[in-house]
């Protein structure tokens, strides 16, 4: 997501700018720091942040506003929390837009559009299936890693079309025929790459992911 700083008009990034600094704030407050007090997880969290920088900065678009990329949130969220995953989030848009000469008045807006809803989705998929689904290693893997890192994505441009719609920037018919459908392709790369990730990371750091416990997944098995 690329909102430039003209797209919208003020009042939709002026309210953007609220609600982040808002969720940004409480993030910083209530972050489990803790667990970045081990190298290895500080290493880690601060690894990620560089490596979806680099693969933000390889985004597609066509017209202002409408881009896509990769986007990592599930795997942050899964691994550090919906918190920790935010700030690191925050962070990448932050060198995204630096790197790119980008808008920063409407860097609140493309956070939360991108960070924001899919660290929220994340999360909420991951609580909701944790409660309905047995907890087994391979629900795990292929219902939290795969399939939730693609309707995160899904969702995501659902969001940002519904968004663009609702402000009257482009029409619904042309959002959803030639600029949302692409968000399903997007999205099943996204399960590929995250799936993949999570099994490697459960398979031999489990440590590394803060929403996986061995005697809750493992135990009898």
């Amino acid at each position: 997501m690329n909102l430039p700083d003209t797209l919208l008009g003020e009042g939709w990034y002026w309210a953007a700018w609220l609600a982040w600094l808002l969720f940004f704030a409480h993030s910083i407050w209530r972050a489990p720091w803790l667990r970045l007090r081990e190298s290895a997880l500080m290493n880690l969290w601060l690894g990620m942040i560089v490596l979806l920088v680099l693969i933000w900065s390889l985004k597609a678009g066509v017209k202002p506003g409408l881009s896509m990329h990769l986007l990592g949130a599930t795997v942050f969220t899964l691994s550090f929390g919906p918190r920790l995953a935010f700030i690191g989030l925050s962070l990448v848009a932050a060198a995204v837009t630096f790197n790119t000469d980008g808008g920063w008045f409407s860097y609140a807006a493309n956070t939360l559009l991108t960070a924001g809803v899919g660290v929220g989705l994340s999360q909420l998929f991951y609580r909701l299936l944790d409660k309905v689904l047995p907890r087994h290693f391979f629900v795990y893997i292929f219902v939290n890693g795969f399939f939730g890192a693609a309707v995160t994505v899904i969702g995501v441009g659902f969001v940002i079309s519904t968004l663009l719609a609702l402000a009257g920037i482009y029409e619904w018919d042309y959002l959803f025929t030639e600029y949302f459908p692409y968000f399903l392709l997007l999205g099943f790369a996204e399960a590929w790459l995250s799936g993949m990730v999570m099994t490697l990371f459960i398979v031999y750091r489990p440590g590394w992911v803060m929403t996986f416990d061995d005697e809750r997944y493992l135990a009898n098995k």
